[in-house]
């Protein structure tokens, strides 16, 4: 039994024939592009100068993503010079500290320009210090170089509600930071030794960063928040503008066009816990410890 295939290749074979060349046609002609994209476009797309930039958005308290990003475009030959976008209220001591520190060493490495978006304040600004130019528009809300520790007594109520702390524990600092009863003295004196101890490190390490002395940042970091202007009077901003503008000065200074290529990243990836959490002004305590030091 013949099937409908073969009676229309013997019904018009004219024109089967013809579509059996034009098939050939597109498949040689996807072939040679492929090969030529993994032989000649590829290694050249490869090769081509780009600008990588670099996202900081939201509270900082997981590194991982962005100092593995920076780490990944200061390996690239091809990426010239990163641009490092900030719109962060600050974060977690630590984990600002992992990304200072990631930026810090791009930047004894590649041209870094630093644009402070809405807010760059704390360690927002702190993880920004190390760029080689900082760009802030006139409104930005910056600096408030200060360190932060959340410390909640909830006694009153847990007496209400009839529950008692039986927490059982090792050292006279073990349990300081209770939710469960107002501090002591000495642990309060304990707790503001660890604020000054952070403080003193953000201090030196924007003074550092930043190639201005120690004792003028300090000065500066009580804690206040500047908008762009006033940051860039005290020093701690080098110029004002946007985004658009420090592309501009770092195209200018790796020798690029406004339009090279660029890589950005990281991919923001949040937890669908974290995403429901985030309707919530608790969200990031709900899911923290019981207390956090915080650039913030």
């Amino acid at each position: 039994m013949e099937t409908s295939k073969t009676k229309f290749s013997q019904r018009h074979p004219l024109i089967f024939g013809f579509m059996l060349i034009i098939a050939a046609v597109v498949t040689f002609m996807l072939a040679m592009a492929a090969f030529n994209f993994l032989f000649f476009d590829g290694p050249k797309l490869r090769t081509q100068p780009k600008i990588g930039v670099v996202n900081v958005s939201g509270l900082i308290t997981d590194s991982r993503d962005i100092v593995d990003w920076i780490q990944e475009l200061e390996e690239k030959d091809s990426v010239k010079g990163v641009l490092l976008r900030v719109n962060s209220p600050g974060g977690v001591v630590a984990p600002s500290q992992e990304v200072y520190r990631a930026v810090y060493e791009l930047a004894r490495k590649k041209p870094v320009v630093a644009s402070l978006g809405a807010v760059a304040a704390s360690g927002g600004y702190y993880v920004a210090s190390p760029a080689g130019v900082i760009v802030a528009n006139p409104g930005t809300l910056t600096a408030s170089i200060g360190v932060k520790a959340t410390l909640t007594n909830i006694q009153e109520l847990l007496q209400k509600l009839g529950i008692q702390d039986q927490t059982v524990f090792s050292g006279e600092f073990k349990d300081a930071g209770t939710v469960a009863r107002p501090m002591t003295d000495e642990e309060r004196e304990y707790f503001q030794g660890l604020v000054d101890d952070m403080h003193e490190q953000f201090v030196m390490d924007v003074a550092q960063a930043r190639g201005m002395d120690e004792q003028r940042v300090s000065q500066l970091a009580d804690g206040r928040a500047m908008t762009g202007r006033q940051a860039f009077d005290a020093g701690l901003v080098d110029e004002l503008g946007g985004m658009s503008r420090a592309l501009d000065i770092l195209c200018e200074k790796v020798q690029l066009p406004r339009d090279a290529k660029q890589l950005e990243g990281p991919e923001e990836r949040i937890s669908i816990l974290r995403r429901i959490l985030s309707e919530f002004s608790l969200g990031e305590d709900l899911i923290g410890p019981r207390w956090v030091f915080s650039y913030e």
